[in-house]
C-alpha cells in the first residue's frame, strides 16, 4: 500500500514538474550561447525567482521519492 502511495506522488510531482519547466520564461539558459540576446547579466525576480525555487524543490522531491519507490 504505501509503494502505490509513493508511486501516485511521483507520478503527481513528476507532471508537475514538467509543467514548472514548459512555463519557465524563455531567451535565457543555452540558447544565449548561440548568438541570443546576452551580454548583460540579469537577476531572476519576483515571479520568475518563484517559479525557480519553486522548481528546485518541486525537483528535489521527486528525487527523494524516486528513491524511495526503488527501496
Amino acid at each position: 500500500m504505501a509503494k502505490q502511495v509513493i508511486l501516485v506522488a511521483q507520478i503527481f510531482t513528476g507532471i508537475l514538474l514538467i509543467g514548472l519547466v514548459l512555463l519557465q520564461g524563455k531567451g535565457g539558459g543555452l540558447g544565449t550561447a548561440f548568438g541570443g540576446s546576452g551580454g548583460v547579466y540579469q537577476s531572476k525576480r519576483g515571479v520568475e525567482r518563484i517559479m525557480l525555487i519553486t522548481t528546485v524543490i518541486v525537483a528535489a522531491l521527486f528525487l527523494a521519492l524516486s528513491i524511495a519507490n526503488v527501496s
